[in-house]
């Protein structure tokens, strides 16, 4: 299953990819994609009321509404960085011994083609294409051998930043990540079942049409169950929480001299089976 949502008279509709542009209008089966519904069984539930519903449910048109985030604002935002081999080197970094965990604030949740706005005073802020997952049940001290069985499925995610206030002065990167709209989501979520390998997937990222980014996932230095085992040591994971794998080369701040979002730059990124985002860019005044 593909899960989205869309607005209708305003309010964030849960909803079902059928195909490119037919969504179904799942408010009928009377949940969220939030973390009640993924805590108690809701993907199982989910596909039984598909079952009964498909035929007669309303749909609309993808390209006639406007997209919500993919699932409901999570309990919180985990990313890992540095986590693509290419990534670091293009910061003249040693790959970490362990991954690099940091938070990015809820209130930077939208929807995946809503615009990106560069904060107040901000002139360094970048892009990162990144795959996300979504946890499916509570997981705490999880072994890496059963980590993809607490995986409810996965998404793009835009990891944007700003690395002024991320990297300059003192503090953790969490003020560089957090910008409101810094972290669109979708255009959908594909359960497990519609990414066989999450390991190996094509993402990329272009920028007014020329790609900067273009990459694999099997360049990731921290795969997705070492991932879920080692986060799941230092937190409780709840359903719906989010953890962003991270980026691969190709960001701004990696650039000689570095190349930083302007307004008016469009940015469409993608990942194999997952869709495509796009923003554009706007200041914030």
């Amino acid at each position: 299953m593909k899960l989205t949502r869309f607005l209708k008279n305003g309010s964030p509709t849960p909803g079902l990819f059928l195909d490119g542009d037919t969504i179904l209008d799942a408010s009928g089966f009377g949940e969220d994609w939030n973390e009640a519904f993924f805590g108690h069984d809701g993907l199982a539930r989910l596909r039984v009321w598909l079952k009964e519903q498909e035929d007669i449910a309303p749909r609309v048109k993808a390209s006639e509404v406007t997209l919500a985030p993919a699932i409901a604002r999570p309990s919180k935002i985990i990313c890992i960085g540095l986590n693509y081999a290419a990534h670091a080197a293009e910061g003249g970094l040693e790959p970490p011994a362990e991954p690099v965990l940091f938070s990015k604030a809820t209130s930077a949740w939208c929807g995946p083609y809503d615009n990106l706005v560069i904060p107040r005073n901000s002139v360094k802020t970048d892009w990162e294409v990144e795959l996300a997952f979504v946890i499916g049940k509570h997981a705490k001290y999880v072994k890496e051998s059963d980590a993809l069985d607490y995986i409810a499925g996965f998404a793009v995610h835009n990891d944007y930043s700003e690395r002024e206030w991320q990297l300059e002065g003192t503090g953790q990167w969490v003020k560089g990540k957090s910008g409101d709209t810094f972290a669109p989501f979708g255009p959908f979520l594909a359960t497990t079942d519609e990414v066989p390998d999450p390991g190996n997937l094509q993402l990329w990222l272009e920028r007014n049409g020329e790609t900067l980014q273009d990459s694999n996932t099997s360049d990731l230095i921290f795969p997705i169950p070492h991932l879920v085992a080692y986060v799941s040591k230092f937190m409780s994971l709840l359903p719906g929480d989010v953890i962003s794998t991270g980026t691969p080369a190709g960001v701004g701040i990696g650039f000689d001299p570095p190349r930083f979002v302007q307004e008016g730059d469009v940015f469409e990124l993608g990942i194999d089976g997952l869709g495509v985002q796009r923003q554009v860019a706007v200041k914030e005044h």
